[in-house]
């Protein structure tokens, strides 16, 4: 027996679908936030170096934070869209540059920093695209 085109599915409840863009789930931002938080804390106790707290060292890890919250945030709304290579290379480049601002916080060189960055962000890209490479339908 024929049923119409609009019929749904066994099962299947019709509802209203809500846009891409606006599902938000709390791990959506729970990661980016926890992970901009590390940074930010990171980030000022290297700068405190056992020292007193000033408020330069505070908004150092405020704005860290939230910087690498805030890009991370976008790296995780828009990484479906990227080809695996281009995701592995954007997780690699966000990670390498953070560790190698964090190193430089630490009155090393901008070569070291430069070096230890990219060290972890071929490490990183490597380990990405392997994680995509094997995982993707």
């Amino acid at each position: 027996m024929a049923t119409h085109a609009t019929m749904p599915a066994r099962g299947r409840r019709a509802r209203a679908r809500t846009p891409a863009r606006h599902r938000h789930t709390p791990l959506a931002w729970a990661v980016p936030v926890t992970l901009g938080v590390i940074l930010g804390f990171w980030a000022f106790f290297i700068r405190r170096d056992g020292g007193t707290t000033t408020d330069g060292q505070i908004w150092l890890g405020v704005v860290s934070g939230a910087g690498f919250a805030a890009l991370c945030f976008a790296l995780g709304r828009m990484q479906r869209a990227l080809p695996r290579e281009l995701r592995a290379a954007a997780y690699g480049a966000l990670s390498g540059a953070a560790i190698g601002y964090l190193y430089s916080l630490h009155d090393n060189s901008v070569l070291a920093s430069t070096v230890l960055g990219l060290v972890v962000a071929a490490g990183m890209l490597c380990m990405a695209y392997y994680v995509f490479h094997t995982r993707e339908e």
